[in-house]
């Protein structure tokens, strides 16, 4: 039988660098401050996603598709685990200098954990924000480190203006660093492996400062020049009540933006997930709601007999591969994340 959509809740991480938008404008209710991270779609165990509703609702994502492993679909990379994670960051201050590793050096290095390749998109930043890319020049690798520890790291990284709505691949090995006044959505391997290398000497709420990891950053940290980060041209591809932007593609995830505005309950957008990949729609702004039929018949223009879930800002569903038809209706903004 097609399966259903379920509404997801997330984990909250209150790293140190982290503000307070996700409660006040994403309306979160997550007894944390600051809260710095939401992990909106995760099986990861350092911050599992519950469902919210429906008839997993209490569960965990990841007792959900223990149960229910064909929801993931049939491409290679979900191999019976979520392969993606899905957060919202809110950088109140800069975050550390880090780079992640690959999957080949985690394999190796880090017992059961993936690498981390990862797609930025900006929802909003202040006028000087901006983030660490690489660097301007070659550098050696004693050179780094010594700069590392005295402190003069900060003249070598490549430092890019952000701008909302900017997109930014980075693969694993890529040195940065989110900047001050960031709110992000991350899509990224299902990981939580980072190698920290620079800290600004910011102590923690216990007075002391977070560990380095200096040695194996250094191991995998690409230390070539960085071409600064070009925002391809926006592309918007209309059909009715819907335009839809292609933003990222690899060989972990894919995203598109959707805009979503319906005239009415006549007008919805047709949505449905193939027997390939489960999908997650991450809602970026405005009100909307996903209809689906109670069986397996088309959902009905409007419906009083359809089920529902309304979504509003800040809200993750995720929609198991060979679903059952549906239809949006509203006015809204959706980041559309598979496989």
């Amino acid at each position: 039988m097609p399966a259903k959509p379920f509404l997801c809740k997330p984990a909250g991480m209150d790293y140190l660098w982290g503000g307070n938008r996700l409660n006040e404008e994403f309306g979160k209710g997550i007894a944390l401050s600051p809260l710095a991270e939401t992990w909106e779609c995760s099986t990861h165990p350092d911050g599992p996603s519950m469902v919210a509703d429906g008839e997993f609702a209490g569960c965990t994502l990841r007792q959900v598709l223990e149960q229910h492993p064909e929801y993931l679909g049939t491409h290679p990379k979900a191999n019976g685990e979520l392969p993606i994670l899905i957060k919202f960051i809110d950088a109140r201050q800069d975050l550390s200098v880090q780079v992640h590793p690959d999957d080949a050096y985690a394999a190796l290095h880090e017992e059961g954990s993936l690498g981390k390749t990862e797609m930025w998109y900006v929802l909003d930043a202040e006028e000087d924000t901006r983030l660490v890319y690489g660097f301007y020049n070659d550098i050696e690798e004693e050179t780094l480190r010594e700069s590392l520890e005295d402190g003069t790291v900060e003249k070598y990284l490549q430092k890019i203006p952000v701008q909302k709505d900017d997109v930014f691949f980075l693969e694993a090995g890529t040195v940065h660093a989110i900047g001050a006044g960031a709110l992000i959505a991350e899509i990224q391997e299902n990981s939580n492996l980072t190698y920290r290398m620079y800290d600004y000497e910011r102590k923690d709420k216990n007075g002391e400062k977070r560990p380095l990891h200096i040695d194996k950053a250094l191991q995998v940290a690409n230390l070539k020049s960085s071409a600064a980060p070009r925002q391809p041209m926006r592309l918007l591809r209309y059909e009715p009540g819907c335009a839809r932007e292609f933003l990222c593609r690899c060989k972990y995830f894919q995203v598109e933006r959707m805009l979503v505005q319906t005239a009415g309950l006549e007008a919805g957008v047709h949505y449905q997930t193939g027997s390939n990949s489960f999908q997650v729609l991450l809602c970026l702004e405005g009100d909307a709601k996903l209809q689906f039929a109670p069986d397996e018949k088309q959902v009905p223009g409007g419906s009083d007999e359809a089920e529902c879930i309304c979504m509003k800002k800040g809200d993750c569903v995720f929609v198991p591969a060979d679903s059952i038809p549906m239809r949006i209706y509203g006015k809204a903004q959706f980041l559309n994340v598979g496989c």
